[in-house]
């Protein structure tokens, strides 16, 4: 796959991220977070097992050595388990479009880890690029950090720590199948989350469960899929700082989401200024970064 599909399918992720995360503000609402949570991820990380069967990569799988496994559930524990836990805790304590503001601002840590641990190179384009995004969301969103309440920070921490986890699956990606670090990262994901609730005796929400629950559930799950899967196979093949960049389209899909589904489409002035320096900070990250794809070229080889 080359850098442009790779892009396709981080562009699909984002507008799969900009629904579900308004869809899950109104879902944690009729559950506890957690449970919720720790349900959600189990189930996704049983689809994904089930995708590796399909595709015969369980041979992979099994030639794992012990320090792979280790960084596999180091990308459970630091990116399917905890920021999971903040992220819909935070949720039930703000709105769908804030949460989804701060959790798309998340290619600011991306890019500065990215440079630091990946190599990956900033020049004038990204920084003006990635500049415009952030003050595209900002004003889209319309909010500032004022406006931050205990929900809005415990979405920040998760957002942190969803960045570290994406450097580590960066690395993974370079000599593992993109499924097989996303199932690692929703199934042990899921697994560290239940053992916290067992250990903390709050595993009685998931017994009492009616209909309206599991069709909750069942509804992110299919977004949640979606998201692991297009967002894995396009991080394998597009730099860290460019993919989570491109997720930043996903805060104004989540307003967009939310003004269509209370009946209110109409924008203010702002938002169209917002919107207009996400899609333009966009392109200018996206061009520069197929275009120096295309354009750089190795050194030759000389042989003796």
């Amino acid at each position: 796959m080359n850098e442009r599909k790779g892009i396709l399918f981080i562009l699909g992720t984002a507008v799969i991220s900009g629904v579900s995360i308004y869809v899950n503000s109104l879902a944690v609402k009729f559950s506890s977070p957690y449970v919720f949570t720790g349900v959600k991820n189990v189930l996704v990380g049983m689809a994904l097992f089930g995708l590796i069967m399909t595709v015969k990569e369980f041979k992979t799988l099994r030639t794992l050595v012990s320090k792979d496994w280790l960084k596999l559930m180091a990308v459970g524990l630091v990116g399917g388990a905890v920021p999971f836990m903040l992220f819909f805790k935070g949720l039930t304590m703000t709105s769908g479009a804030q949460g989804a503001l701060i959790q798309k601002c998340m290619f600011v840590a991306v890019a500065f880890l990215a440079a630091m641990f990946l190599r990956e190179k900033w020049n004038k384009s990204i920084f003006i690029g990635l500049s415009a995004i952030l003050a595209g969301n900002i004003l889209f969103a319309g909010i500032t950090p004022h406006g931050f309440g205990r929900g809005d920070w415990l979405i920040v921490l998760a957002t942190l720590l969803w960045s570290v986890e994406i450097i580590i699956s960066k690395k993974l990606l370079a000599r593992l199948p993109s499924n097989i670090v996303a199932w690692g990262r929703m199934f042990f994901g899921g697994a560290f989350i239940f053992m916290y609730l067992l250990m903390s005796r709050q595993i009685d929400p998931l017994f009492s469960y009616g209909a309206i629950q599991w069709k909750w559930i069942a509804v992110t799950t299919l977004f949640l899929i979606g998201y692991v899967w297009t967002f894995y196979t396009g991080l394998k093949h597009v730099r860290a700082s460019v993919a989570t960049a491109v997720l930043a389209l996903g805060a104004p899909i989540t307003s967009l989401t939310a003004l269509v589904a209370t009946g209110h489409v109409k924008l203010a002035s702002g938002q169209w200024w917002g919107a207009g320096l996400i899609v333009a900070g966009l392109m200018i990250v996206i061009t520069f970064n197929i275009y120096t794809k295309l354009f750089s070229f190795s050194k030759p080889v000389i042989h003796d």
